[in-house]
């Protein structure tokens, strides 16, 4: 369900989603502390190796409750992010974190998650988005409803998506 390969030939990127602890966590730790990655995310402390190793350790166990699973993301075998469907305040949330180097591949992960949701069973996600990234047009138009929420103190416009069975 979670590896994603590409016909020989194809000129779009092969992606592949690993297990988080299948990806060497100092170049995990460095896509993480990427400027662009961290303005987009709720503030936190840079990364070092050990910090990665335990976020992995919590992404795992987040990954292995039902319903779930979190994935790093690899686009011809490199390191290009990480995401997944995760349990936050009893919703299912879609997290999908890329490097700008392959922000293009955004729709395409996002289709793949939304497909994982499906096979699991969701009938909705959400998506939350910190409020300095802009709105997603193409959000908006497929979402139930968008509304600004708030996460440990920061302001989200959130995204509630139903799972199409159909998809």
């Amino acid at each position: 369900m979670l590896r994603t390969s590409c016909a020989s030939g194809s000129q779009m990127k092969c992606i592949e989603y690993v297990r988080l602890d299948e990806v060497d966590p100092a170049g995990l730790a460095t896509l993480l502390n990427r400027k662009k990655i961290r303005e987009h995310l709720i503030d936190h402390r840079l990364f070092t190796v050990d910090t990665v190793k335990q976020w992995v350790r919590k992404k795992l166990e987040e990954g292995a409750l039902p319903g779930c699973t979190v994935r790093a993301i690899l686009a011809d075998h490199q390191l290009a992010g990480w995401c997944g469907l995760q349990l936050a305040e009893n919703k299912y949330e879609i997290a999908i974190v890329i490097d700008e180097s392959h922000w293009g591949l955004g729709v395409r992960i996002f289709h793949d998650v939304m497909g994982w949701a499906r096979d699991l069973g969701h009938e909705e996600v959400l998506i939350h988005l910190l409020h300095t990234r802009p709105e997603y047009r193409f959000l908006r138009k497929i979402a139930k409803n968008v509304y600004k929420s708030e996460i440990l103190g920061n302001e989200f416009t959130t995204y509630e998506l139903a799972v199409r069975k159909d998809a």
